[in-house]
């Protein structure tokens, strides 16, 4: 008789900039979703298959949760939303150094009916133990969450025994994703985030939400080498000044950076060819906030 098999999926919902693609990548012990000290950079919500023992935990990374303006940022908001109404289990992640905000009274409002809601209470490494007891009892007060956690997903203190917890959860199922699988991103929307990640890193003081990265195609060279052509859009020309820098140089920057990254996560030789491209008002258009569905040649 066969052993029995448990998978299910986990939303992690929270605040922009609680940590939730931090968490993500210390669960997977590889960069999975873009890291970025700028908020609301998560668009698209980002499967990570992890196996603990025989049960599969499918984590679902979704936008931070803010005030909406823009129609990419209300798609955004609601892919958070609809993250949670398939879920098997919720984990929301609260920031300890903000403690319990507007935004997560809303979040709680919203989910506090699934019978499998949990909160891990990240960054408190950050904080005096003192100062985390109000925010743990009043977390307790405001809905009958299974457990809260007490992690820091940065240093990968509490992951372990929240990764248990979660487990014990999960539902007797067949596995949905091939057990080696760490993350069904697809390829070239995965290229696409670490190239996003540079472009924050080294130009975000200057440039604003307004940019989106797309892969085009990767190609085989003769030699063996990936070719990867993103274009980088932008929706004035003077933000296209900025990414370019003077000669060149930050493109430059930017592109030496990210083939470095694709290089040292997928051990291959890869050439990258970056494009900007003046595309005004690209945020306004739904086709933008889908995966790209492009393939390898």
């Amino acid at each position: 008789m066969a052993d029995k098999t448990y998978a299910g999926f986990i939303a992690i919902i929270g605040p922009t900039n609680a940590g939730k693609s931090t968490l993500i990548n210390q669960i997977m012990g590889r960069k999975v979703s873009i890291v970025s000290h700028k908020v609301q950079t998560t668009r698209t919500r980002l499967r990570a298959v992890k196996m603990v023992g025989a049960r599969q935990l499918i984590f679902v990374d979704t936008p931070g949760v803010f005030k909406p303006k823009r129609r990419l940022d209300r798609a955004m908001v609601g892919a958070a939303m609809d993250a949670t109404t398939d879920a098997d289990a919720i984990l929301l992640l609260v920031d300890a150094t903000h403690g319990i905000t507007d935004t997560i009274r809303d979040l709680v409002e919203r989910v506090r009916d699934h019978e499998n809601l949990f909160v891990a209470l990240n960054k408190v490494d950050a904080v005096k133990k003192p100062d985390l007891l109000p925010i743990v009892a009043e977390l307790s007060r405001m809905a009958d969450f299974r457990e809260i956690f007490m992690i820091s997903a940065l240093k990968n203190d509490g992951i372990k025994s929240m990764l248990d917890a979660l487990a014990a959860v999960m539902p007797e199922s067949p596995y949905l994703f091939d057990a080696a699988d760490a993350t069904d991103v697809p390829d070239l929307l995965y290229l696409s985030e670490l190239t996003r990640e540079k472009i924050y890193k080294y130009v975000h003081a200057e440039l604003p939400y307004h940019i989106n990265v797309v892969t085009e195609r990767v190609e085989t060279a003769d030699d063996g080498v990936l070719e990867i052509y993103q274009k980088i859009v932008v929706e004035s020309d003077a933000h296209k000044k900025i990414v370019i820098g003077r000669g060149g140089a930050q493109l430059k920057q930017i592109g030496t950076a990210a083939r470095h990254d694709i290089q040292d996560q997928w051990g291959v030789n890869a050439r990258l060819h970056l494009f900007v491209r003046v595309e005004p008002n690209w945020e306004n258009v739904a086709e933008n906030y889908t995966d790209q569905g492009l393939e390898f040649k």
